[in-house]
């Protein structure tokens, strides 16, 4: 697998958590299998390679790698504003987190008793997307940028439908970091739009 094909698998795995907090905030509902991916990412500290941070596979965010190639391809139709903002707010939050030791250490910290309680009650218990809930509530939500979810205030006023938000968009940080860690600068989306546009592409052939 290229560098490059790395890179889309993280961003694409960015865009597939803006997506299903998108449509959480909007339905209050979403797939299971994809939202277990992502908070399992989460958890993956020293993977052998990329994929395995996503369960072996890009099945499960694939939407998302579809729509960077639709940002990519700057497909005006295909394009879910609201989950590109939020991509692009959790790639700038990542580099505000990135200055941060102090935070970084307290969010190892507190993944790690996070990560017990997972094997006790399994990745989707309302139990486990409470910690990673106020992990990001206590960590990221106090940085410069905040990331404002737009939705039905029916869903959002739900404790348990905000964890969750929370807990994807902690999800959407940890491939963020993912993507910086693998070389990738939000300038490549423009300077290397082609090259990226192929990883893409091959990816989602693969």
């Amino acid at each position: 697998m290229t560098q490059a094909e790395e890179q889309v698998i993280a961003l694409g795995a960015v865009f597939q958590a803006a997506i299903l907090v998108d449509k959480l905030a909007r339905s209050g509902q979403i797939s299971e299998a994809p939202a277990a991916c992502l908070l399992g990412s989460i958890l993956e500290r020293s993977p052998d390679d990329v994929l395995q941070i996503y369960g072996g596979s890009t099945y499960q965010i694939r939407q998302g790698v579809q729509a960077l190639q639709a940002m990519l391809e700057r497909d005006t139709a295909a394009l879910q504003r609201d989950a590109l903002r939020y991509t692009m707010n959790l790639l700038v939050l990542e580099r505000q987190l990135a200055k941060r030791d102090d935070m970084l250490s307290v969010l190892g910290q507190r993944l790690e008793l996070a990560g017990s309680q997972v094997e006790h009650f399994g990745i989707l218990h309302d139990n486990v997307t409470a910690s990673f809930g106020s992990i990001y509530q206590d960590t990221l939500s106090t940085l410069r940028l905040r990331i404002q979810v737009h939705g039905d205030m029916r869903y959002l006023q739900q404790p348990d439908t905000a964890n969750r938000i929370r807990a994807l968009l902690l999800a959407g940080i940890r491939s963020a970091r993912l993507w910086r860690q693998l070389g990738g600068h939000r300038w490549q989306m423009l300077v290397s739009r082609k090259k990226l546009l192929d990883a893409t592409r091959s990816v989602l052939n693969g």
